[in-house]
């Protein structure tokens, strides 16, 4: 994990290890989907569940900062899926903005991972489903967030912690494309 600021003890800032354990989680991911066959939503889960051990085994995170990185990575990978096959846009739409802004590579693996797993969603899209929720302290993946309570866009255009909203302090988000 790179770029990483310290607290005042020369220790990683907490938040900065998250958002970059997201990322290294995405690519133990994304390098899994490169090598398998299967593209399955049971698939993925497995494949978060190795990748998530990985960073525990490696001191990476804890187990529970582990399983909460593991969480935000697998909503973000199937909202996106599902925004695919709901809508049949592309991927960048999902993301809201000019993905020239966004890093290659989380860009590469976070589209190839909705890509391959939009195919596996839609017998589950198909049936009826609860909008995905987002919360404040959350880490999320690019793209726009809209406050539950008043409508407020959040523009991430990296991978990021979820802040309260900054107009009315809401907590709750769900993605959206403007």
């Amino acid at each position: 994990m790179t770029d990483e600021k310290t607290t005042g003890d020369n220790r990683p800032d907490p938040v900065d290890r998250l958002v970059n354990a997201y990322e290294t989680m995405l690519e133990r991911v994304h390098e899994a989907a490169e090598r398998g066959e299967r593209k399955t939503v049971p698939w993925l889960r497995e494949t978060l569940a190795q990748a998530r051990d990985r960073a525990v085994e490696l001191g990476e995170l804890t187990r529970e900062e582990a399983d909460r990185v593991a969480g935000y990575l697998e909503r973000d990978i199937k909202d996106a899926a599902h925004f695919l096959v709901d809508t049949g846009q592309d991927f960048r739409d999902w993301l809201r903005f000019d993905a020239r802004v966004i890093g290659d590579r989380v860009l590469e693996m976070l589209g190839g991972m909705a890509d391959k797993t939009a195919q596996a969603l839609k017998e589950i899209a198909e049936r009826a489903r609860e909008a995905t929720t987002y919360h404040t302290g959350e880490i999320t993946g690019p793209g726009v967030l809209e406050c539950t309570a008043c409508g407020e866009h959040l523009h991430f255009e990296k991978t990021s912690r979820i802040p309260p909203c900054p107009k009315c302090k809401g907590t709750e988000f769900r993605r959206v494309s403007e």
